[in-house]
């Protein structure tokens, strides 16, 4: 992707303790970054459409034409970034106006085509999807509201699922075969995941083709037992409707998960044994037809086994078996090779490395290794024997694009050496599109080779750098602190008028939880310019990753084990005191927000560290991990059962009597991950301790709160007018935002 642009002006981690990094790169403009700019999209960086990975050197694109109003599926050359052909028009199609997805079968010569989709959860929706032969033009119907439509790699069937029940379509005679019937709603799914698997293992097919589509996987979800949860949904009509779906809250039922083999010729499932075993989370082919692979998790999740499953004989064998003193984090790296051996990653030796095992599960060798995390592993291209993968080895708030050899040696970074890079890999790894950004640089889209020599710039941000340099803004300064004998990452931000004989009120912003990352060196998002806003309203805002936050290994990582929140509290709370003995700190103007888990950081923090914390908003929070998910919570708690400390010790409904401060409690009443009891429970704790507060409850919207016409605006507008008449109130640049 290039022409060769020079990539320059990086902003430099400092690795030494408490040394803020200087920079004089302070905006000249004069113009306000105000919310309705932040909202309207006026800081929106360009995107590349998402393109999808075609057979050899190419990738194709969906595409929308607003003057004919055609969707069309076009290729591209990875090599000249032109396009090659048009693949299908919306505009040519019989019996089909429009479609806003596509998918190939193996081979590329047919396509599913969707519309007229219906969101269910996060990742799961209904929809229309059509079959597409691309040679003959011809369109046939596969069904209405049906989910996760998917070729048989032998291009004669479509399997499907639709009402908790998996189907088959042979794509030439149009016949159907039902390959299950007992489906029921909240009781019985066959072949898509339920709400916790979706959630918190990200995936809503459960069911797999063979490599000759002779036999078809997938998982019996029996939530028959699992406790229902319902949520009144107020919309426009004069009564409400009720969403009810089955939810296991920590401490109770899961569903009874099975693995089950349909003979496509016979026309009869098995079911197969896997032993003990309390989540399926993935179940993947290997290379040969007849041996499918399924990974089962213990209820702790710290015993995680790689099964091989036989077909023809309906039986398993293990092949891999991984445990942990805490948990063993769920991946999609698995990766077969010609001969049946496999890329694994793993945290075995304390940070996440790759592996290579033969097919009986004997290691080859460690590919990677040092004290420094894979975060994200490509693929293997066989003809040159070369890994390629993402790691955070130039820093922890950086990642590089590298290859590596099979055998663990020729390592190579491909890609920029500073910010955040990420790949997007031509399906035989010849070329990717690097995706390239800093704290101060917007993204840059570039093609590169598989040996790293950069090609040309598709895409740059520099009209967007150029308009900013119109607003007041100033940059991220990077650092670490010591806190609590460990060197955290943190990020700050002052007004573009900072002046350190002056005190300002500090905002600290947060999410903490598990393996997550705050403080990185990347391109602004929303929260960003919020922030900015802020301290040019004469606030310094701060970010502190603390315990458990991730890309460190995994002893830092999961140091908070079983003690979720304590931990990360009082690195919040140290944080903030340490910060306050700085001179240009107004030690009695100290505030913090954060949104989900970082919801539930803000509440603690407030309530625990009311000597340092006079502020706080709570966004979405988790108040009692009692509320939440089964395979989430358990994973860093146990059961409530095992560790009632670990559940209500840190859970902020319990000591709601040490509110001192000023605490805004927001949350969408439609939020089917984080319940709105969170939220209620926390208000009746606070009113049976007497203690006022703000509230903000957004009817309908869900964890996001971002559905509806200003909902997004509305929310920062409350959130904004709250800081300003809490914590920045001695300010002369306090300005009120009104709605």
């Amino acid at each position: 992707m290039k022409q060769i642009y020079i990539l320059a002006t990086f902003i430099f981690f400092i690795s030494c303790k408490e040394n803020t990094s200087t920079s004089s790169n302070y905006t000249t403009g004069t113009k306000e970054i105000t919310l309705e700019k932040i909202w309207d999209g006026t800081f929106s960086a360009k995107r590349m459409n998402s393109l999808n990975s075609m057979n050899g050197d190419f990738y194709a694109v969906l595409n929308y034409d607003k003057e004919t109003k055609s969707t069309t599926v076009d290729k591209y050359s990875y090599k000249t970034l032109e396009k090659v052909e048009t693949i299908v028009n919306s505009k040519e199609l019989n019996g089909l106006d429009g479609f806003s997805s596509y998918s190939f079968n193996n081979d590329e010569t047919k396509l599913i085509l969707g519309t007229n989709f219906e969101k269910i959860f996060r990742r799961s929706f209904k929809g229309t999807f059509y079959a597409y032969d691309i040679a003959s033009k011809k369109l046939t119907k596969i069904g209405d509201k049906i989910q996760e439509p998917i070729f048989s790699p032998d291009n004669k069937n479509v399997a499907y699922a639709k009402d908790n029940n998996l189907f088959i379509k042979n794509v030439a005679s149009n016949k159907i075969t039902q390959v299950t019937k007992d489906g029921k709603f909240n009781s019985i799914i066959n072949g898509i995941t339920d709400w916790v698997y979706e959630e918190e293992f990200g995936f809503v097919r459960a069911f797999e083709w063979n490599k000759t589509g002779t036999y078809l996987a997938y998982l019996r979800f029996d939530e028959t037992n699992v406790p229902t949860f319902s949520m009144d949904m107020v919309g426009k009509e004069n009564y409400p409707d009720q969403l009810v779906f089955k939810y296991p809250k920590a401490g109770e039922k899961n569903a009874d998960v099975t693995l089950h083999m349909y003979n496509v010729l016979a026309k009869n499932s098995k079911k197969i044994s896997l032993g003990d075993y309390e989540y399926i989370p993935r179940i993947k082919w290997s290379n040969d037809k007849n041996i499918l692979i399924a990974t089962t998790l213990n209820r702790h999740q710290n015993n995680l086994k790689l099964h091989k499953v036989f077909a023809l004989r309906s039986s398993s064998t293990l092949l891999l078996n991984e445990s942990d003193k805490a948990y063993v984090d769920i991946h999609d790296n698995l990766t077969f090779l010609n001969d049946n051996s496999f890329i694994w990653t793993s945290e075995k030796d304390g940070y996440n490395h790759i592996y290579h095992y033969d097919f009986s599960g004997k290691l080859i060798n460690q590919i990677t290794k040092g004290n420094w995390e894979v975060t994200r592993y490509y693929g293997y291209n066989d003809s040159k024997k070369t890994i390629y993968y993402q790691s955070v080895e130039n820093g922890s708030i950086n990642r590089g694009v590298y290859s590596i050899g099979l055998d663990g040696h020729n390592k190579k970074l491909l890609s920029n050496e500073e910010g955040q890079n990420s790949a997007s890999f031509s399906k035989n790894l010849n070329y990717f599109i690097n995706t390239y950004s800093s704290t101060e640089i917007p993204p840059v889209y570039s093609l590169y080779t598989g040996e790293g020599e950069m090609i040309k710039v598709v895409k740059d941000n520099v009209t967007l750098k150029e308009k900013l340099a119109e607003y007041k803004m100033s940059p991220k300064e990077f650092s670490t602190i010591n806190i609590n004998g460990n060197d955290l990452n943190m990020w700050m931000i002052k007004p573009a008028n900072f002046d350190e004989n002056k005190k300002y009120p500090m905002l600290m912003f947060q999410y903490s939880g598990p393996g997550s990352q705050q403080v990185g060196n990347r391109w602004n998002g929303s929260n960003d310019y919020w922030h900015n806003m802020l301290a040019q309203k004469g606030m310094i805002v701060v970010c502190v990753d603390g315990r458990g936050t991730g890309f460190k290994g995994a002893d830092f990582k999961k140091s908070t084990y079983l003690n979720l929140v304590k931990y990360e509290t009082e690195d919040q709370i140290e944080a903030a005191k340490k910060l306050a003995t700085r001179s240009y700190i107004d030690e009695n103007n100290i505030g913090i927000w954060g949104w989900s888990f970082g919801g539930h950081m803000s509440t603690n923090a407030l309530l625990k560290g009311s000597d340092v914390f006079t502020t706080a908003i709570a966004v979405a929070p988790v108040t009692s991990w009692r509320f939440y998910d089964t395979v989430y919570t358990e994973r860093f708690l146990r059961t409530p059962q095992e560790n009632p400390a670990g559940y209500d010790e840190n859970s902020p409904v319990n000591y709601a009597d040490k509110l001192k401060g000023n605490y805004l409690l927001v949350h969408g009443t439609g939020d089917d991950n984080v319940h709105v009891q969170n939220s209620y429970r926390m208000i009746n704790s606070l009113i049976e301790a007497n203690k006022q507060f703000d509230m903000f409850i957004v009817p309908d919207r869900t964890h996001g709160i971002y559905k509806g016409k200003n909902t997004r605006l509305n929310l920062y507008t409350k959130m904004t007018n709250f800081i300003n008449e809490n914590l920045n109130k001695n300010s002369d640049k306090s300005i009120e935002i009104k709605g």
